[in-house]
């Protein structure tokens, strides 16, 4: 197998994460909605199209590497039942996507394939945020409690 097609396999992997993560994010932005939480629902609505975004960076690259992007995998849709299990399996999906991006970011380097390996940095960068995002909102839950949180998501 050449360089060039394990980098599209490993390009592909993330397209995988990505067009998983599109579909939790979207329905979870949509639950957090007809709850009324319009602050959560903004964010995670926000992350499912960065996340196209991203995905679209990723199958023009695997395009030019002369590979063909899967589009037709995903891995498990974790939906949370509560605020509380929403920004839990959101953050499962985070933190093994960022395991898989610098694993990927490693692969690159040891291809020297640098366009991909920066591809990805940019990806684990806008990923990494998230994760922090979803950790204070933990954190935010613990101190203060769900009731208060949640009431501070609402639509003013």
């Amino acid at each position: 197998m050449t360089e060039n097609q394990n980098i599209i396999i490993a390009l592909n992997k993330i397209l995988t994460v990505e067009l998983t993560s599109i579909n939790q994010y979207f329905l979870h932005a949509r639950i957090f909605k007809h709850w009324g939480l319009e602050g959560l629902n903004s964010k995670e609505y926000k992350k499912s199209i960065l996340d196209m975004k991203q995905a679209d960076r990723l199958i023009e690259r695997i395009l030019f590497l002369g590979g063909l992007p899967n589009l037709q995998l995903l891995n498990k849709v974790n939906i949370g039942e509560d605020t509380e299990e929403i920004i839990q399996a959101d953050l499962e999906l985070e933190n093994s996507e960022l395991t898989l991006l610098k694993q990927v970011i490693q692969a690159c380097e040891d291809a020297k394939d640098f366009v991909s390996r920066d591809i990805i940095e940019k990806i684990l960068e806008e990923e990494e945020e998230y994760y922090d995002w979803l950790i204070v909102q933990q954190e935010l839950i613990g101190n203060i409690n769900i009731k208060n949180y949640q009431q501070s998501m609402m639509e003013k």
